[in-house]
C-alpha cells in the first residue's frame, strides 16, 4: 500500500491566535483524513497494567516479549527496544526491585520523573519541540485552588520517595510548576478501543488549541503522535482539536475545560448550544415532566456520574453493574435512551459486563449505544470508530459473522480517515475479517 506523504516543515506555523494565546495554523489546504503532521514522544510511560502485552519501549503490542533482566517487570520488543529505554527505565528498575508490592507511584509521577531526566539528558531542543517547547508549557499556576495545590504536593513527596536515586531535583517551587504544566499538558495515549496504554508529552501537539467542533484529530501510533485533518481547512485556517470528549451538553462540557484547562470555549457549538436539546432528550409521555424535574434528574445523574467514577476504585463487578442499572431504571422516567446521560451509564454498564466476560450483556447495552453515538459526535469520531469495534468483535465472538463484518468495516471507513490506511490497528482488524 502506497504510504501517505509527508508534510512539508512550512505547511504549518506557529501563530498569537486572538483571545487563545500562542495557536497553529496551516498555510495550505488539508482533505479530510490528511495527516498535517507526526510528533515523537518527548517522553512516555506505559501504564503498568499493560506491562507485559506492551513494550515498554515503544508501546507494540505483540507477544513474546523480553523481560528486564533486573527488576523482571519491564517488557520490550528487543534489545534495541530495551537499550533506547535504558535511560528513562533506570529511574524505576532499582526502585521496583528495592519497594517489591510497595512501588506504586501515580503515572503523573513516573511522567514527570522522566521529564526532569530528559532535560538533564537532553537540555537542547528535541524532534518533538519543532513548534513549541517544553519550557515554554503554560502552568496556570496562579490559576490552581487549594485542592489542586494539595493534590501536587501528594505527588513531589511520591516522586522524592520513589525516585531519589537516579534523579537530581529542582526545588520545590519549580517542581510545581512542572506537575502543573504535565497536568495541562499531558496525553493519554489509548488503543484502538480505547483502552488507556500509558501517557506521554508531546509539546508540538500541545501547541494546538481546543475547540467542540475540532478540525483535526490526534491518534497514535506506537509512541508517535499523528494529528489529521476531519474537516476541510483552508490556508490559514486555525487547527482546532478537542481536549474533552464531546458527548456531554455544553455546561457540562465548559465545567471540565475550566476544571482541567482554566478557560470556557467559545466554539459555534458552545455559543448556539444547539445540539444540547437532543443530547437532553426526555421521554416521549403523554404528560411530559416539568422543567424542575427534569434538572432534578440532571443534577441526579451528575452525581451518579461522580459517585460511579468514585465506586470503581473499591467496589466489585457486581456491586458497579447494580449502580448502573437503578441509576438507568431511575433516569428512564425522564430521559430518553438518547439522552448522554443514560449513554453514559450504558456505556460504563457494558464495561463492566465486558470485564466480567458477559458478552451478551455487553452487546446488548453496545447496540443501544451506537445510533445515538452517531448522531452526538463529530464525524470520524474515535468514540464512535471504537464502538463499532466492540460490536464486531462480541457479534463474532457469539457467532453472528454477517453483523461482525458489518460492524468492523463501520469502524475501518472511520479509522482509515482518523489513523491513515496504512496503521497496524486496521491491519489488525482486516486479518480477524480474514480469520473468521
Amino acid at each position: 500500500m502506497r504510504s501517505e506523504a509527508a508534510p512539508q516543515p512550512g505547511d504549518l506555523e506557529r501563530f498569537v491566535s486572538a483571545g487563545k494565546g500562542r495557536g497553529l495554523r496551516v498555510r495550505r489546504r488539508f482533505a479530510v483524513g490528511e495527516l498535517l503532521f507526526s510528533c515523537p514522544a518527548y517522553t512516555a510511560v506505559l501504564t503498568v497494567s499493560e506491562r507485559g502485552g506492551h513494550c515498554d519501549g515503544c508501546f507494540a503490542r505483540k507477544e513474546g516479549l523480553s523481560k528486564c533482566g533486573r527488576c523482571k517487570q519491564a517488557f520490550y520488543c528487543n534489545v534495541e527496544c530495551q537499550k533506547e529505554d535504558w535511560p528513562m527505565h533506570k529511574l524505576e528498575c532499582s526502585a521496583m526491585c528495592a519497594f517489591g508490592q510497595n512501588w506504586n507511584p501515580s503515572e503523573t509521577v513516573r511522567l514527570t520523573a522522566r521529564i526532569l531526566a530528559k532535560q538533564k539528558i537532553h537540555p537542547e531542543r528535541t524532534q518533538s519541540e519543532k513548534l513549541l517547547a517544553v519550557k515554554e508549557f503554560e502552568s496556570h499556576l496562579d490559576k490552581l485552588d487549594n485542592e489542586k495545590r494539595e493534590l501536587i504536593e501528594n505527588d513531589i513527596a511520591a516522586l522524592h520517595h520513589f525516585y531519589s536515586k537516579h534523579l537530581e531535583y529542582p526545588d520545590n517551587a519549580a517542581l510545581l510548576v512542572v506537575f502543573a504544566q504535565v497536568n495541562c499538558n499531558g496525553f493519554t495515549i489509548e488503543d484502538e478501543e480505547l483502552s488507556h496504554l500509558g501517557s506521554a508529552i508531546f509539546p508540538d501537539v500541545a501547541l494546538m488549541n481546543h475547540s467542540c467542533c475540532p478540525n483535526v484529530i490526534v491518534t497514535y501510533k506506537g509512541t508517535l503522535a499523528e494529528v489529521r485533518a476531519v474537516k476541510e481547512i483552508e490556508p490559514g485556517e486555525e487547527v482546532f482539536t478537542s481536549y474533552i470528549d464531546l458527548l456531554y451538553p455544553t455546561e457540562d462540557r465548559n465545567d471540565r475545560l475550566r476544571d482541567s484547562y482554566f478557560f470556557n470555549c467559545d466554539c459555534r457549538e458552545c455559543i448556539t448550544k444547539e445540539k444540547d436539546k437532543e443530547k437532553l432528550e426526555i421521554c416521549k409521555l403523554n404528560d411530559p415532566p416539568s422543567a424542575e424535574t427534569v434538572q432534578d434528574m440532571i443534577r441526579y445523574a451528575r452525581n451518579v456520574i461522580e459517585e460511579f467514577r468514585r465506586a470503581k476504585h473499591y467496589k466489585s463487578p457486581s456491586e458497579l453493574l447494580e449502580i448502573c442499572e437503578l441509576s438507568l431504571d431511575k433516569m428512564g422516567a425522564v430521559f430518553a435512551d438518547s439522552n448522554v446521560y443514560m449513554l453514559h451509564m450504558m456505556y460504563q454498564a457494558m464495561g463492566v459486563c465486558l470485564y466480567m466476560q458477559d458478552w451478551e450483556g455487553a452487546l446488548r447495552y453496545g447496540q443501544k449505544i451506537i445510533r445515538p453515538y452517531s448522531k452526538h459526535y463529530p464525524s470520524y469520531s474515535l468514540n464512535v470508530s471504537s464502538m463499532w469495534l466492540k460490536l464486531g468483535r462480541l457479534y463474532m465472538a457469539l457467532e453472528n459473522r454477517t453483523a461482525g463484518v458489518k460492524a468492523l468495516k463501520r469502524a475501518i471507513a472511520i479509522m482509515e480517515v482518523a489513523h491513515g490506511k496504512d496503521h497496524p490497528y486496521i491491519s489488525e482488524i482486516k486479518k480477524e475479517l480474514e480469520g473468521h
